[in-house]
């Protein structure tokens, strides 16, 4: 079973423990092998200089005729083979062997010929100091990596803390939410939480990049509404003289382009108040299916109508038929028949049997004033029917079906 991680770790922290831990395991591992090669080294030649000198009084002795003391003796059978070799060719020689069971420094001479002189001391205190140093390099290290890894455990977590804010942040405001701020403490020149650093700048970045974003959008929405807004008084005018004008194909063709006219300066109209916010739902309880049928026969298209499993919902009628409407308009302008809503519990489908959706709108949604394919249109009609459905609190969500037609679904919360 994998262990779970705070919210706020990460790869970036799990790298860097690791990271913290291999270097200090290494840092560690090389101290204590220097330490222990050094001590080491410096325990076995003091004993081997000890053990040379006694050899040394030893043979003064031997060759003075006077016996001698205990631990010194010629070719004594607890002698190693190597060492004895050595002093038999005329070397002397030291080496550490065990000697009833203890470990003993040997140093050995040649006397007397084929014969050798050893002389063995003591030396186990010098290698329980050497096995007690060993163990103190292993728990120091260990003491040592494990402080290092809080320490550096606590400085990593900080560092992914602020950036997994930033991400969220960041993620906020790809949804929509353009007052979201990362507001790092340590943004600015020099700060009560400490002088400014790369995480600082990355958030103060995407701060100035979202107050730019919203600036823009606020200044686009505001031209949509104004530009709208001043469209009203000439296109009403506009309209009554061409209602004044007589029967005729030119006639025709103007009143139609008016009407056309108007149709978009109200759906601009709406899609400035949804950009504001401010719409408020008229709730009310309604049925689903009956609900759907009248807004086909108010779009007067050749729509089929399914009614799966019908229920109550609780939602603002007005807004629900417009968002229905503008699916079952749009299949039929961009599609092809057979145009077939259906109705199963919550979950409203509008689908027609054409080339689908683009893939950039199954891919981020609908998009204002952007069609394709040839066909005609302002591409309004879906953005406000999203625009709407997230007003009633609705999912709409676009694709397109395996076997060829584009499906909108439409998700409302049951009563």
């Amino acid at each position: 079973m994998r262990p779970v991680l705070p919210q706020w770790s990460g790869t970036l922290a799990v790298k860097a423990a690791v990271f913290i831990a291999v270097m200090c395991c290494a840092l560690a591992a090389l101290l204590g092998v220097l330490v222990h090669v050094q001590v080491t080294n410096q325990t076995v030649d003091q004993a081997r200089d000890q053990a040379l000198q006694r050899l040394t009084q030893a043979t003064e002795r031997y060759e003075a005729g006077d016996t001698l003391w205990r631990g010194a003796g010629v070719d004594p059978p607890e002698l190693p083979r190597e060492l004895r070799d050595l002093a038999v060719a005329g070397d002397r020689g030291t080496m550490v062997a065990d000697r009833a069971g203890r470990p003993t420094m040997w140093a050995a001479g040649p006397v007397d010929g084929e014969r050798a002189l050893a002389v063995a001391v003591d030396y186990s205190q010098q290698a329980r100091t050497i096995e007690g140093l060993d163990r103190a390099i292993l728990w120091s290290s260990g003491l040592a990596i494990g402080a290092t890894l809080l320490v550096g455990a606590f400085a990593v977590t900080r560092v992914t803390r602020r950036l997994h804010t930033t991400a969220l942040v960041a993620r906020r405001i790809s949804a929509g939410d353009l007052d979201a701020r990362v507001n790092d403490p340590r943004t600015g020149p020099r700060t009560k939480a400490g002088p400014p650093d790369e995480v600082a700048a990355v958030a103060a970045a995407l701060d100035s990049m979202a107050a730019s974003l919203q600036g823009k959008l606020l200044a686009e929405q505001r031209f949509t509404a104004d530009v709208a807004h001043e469209l009203r008084t000439p296109l009403t005018g506009l309209h009554a003289a061409a209602e004044l004008l007589p029967p005729g194909r030119p006639t025709e063709l103007v009143r139609d382009r008016v009407a056309a006219l108007r149709t978009l300066t109200e759906d601009l109209l709406e899609i400035s108040r949804l950009d504001t916010g401010r719409e408020r739902v008229e709730l009310d309880t309604e049925q689903l299916g009956p609900l759907a049928e009248r807004a086909v026969r108010a779009a007067g298209s050749d729509t089929e109508v399914r009614v799966v499993r019908d229920v109550s919902v609780e939602t603002d009628r007005r807004r629900l038929e417009r968002v229905l409407g503008n699916l079952v308009a749009n299949a039929h302008k961009h599609g092809r028949a057979p145009v077939v809503l259906t109705v199963d519990g919550p979950v409203v489908t509008v689908r027609d049997h054409g080339a689908g959706f683009p893939e950039y709108l199954v891919a981020h949604g609908p998009q204002r004033f952007r069609t394709e394919g040839g066909t005609r249109g302002h591409g309004l009609g879906l953005t406000i029917a999203r625009g709407q459905a997230e007003v009633l609190g609705a999912r709409l969500e676009f694709a397109n079906a395996p076997d060829g037609g584009a499906v909108a679904t439409l998700e409302l919360a049951a009563e």
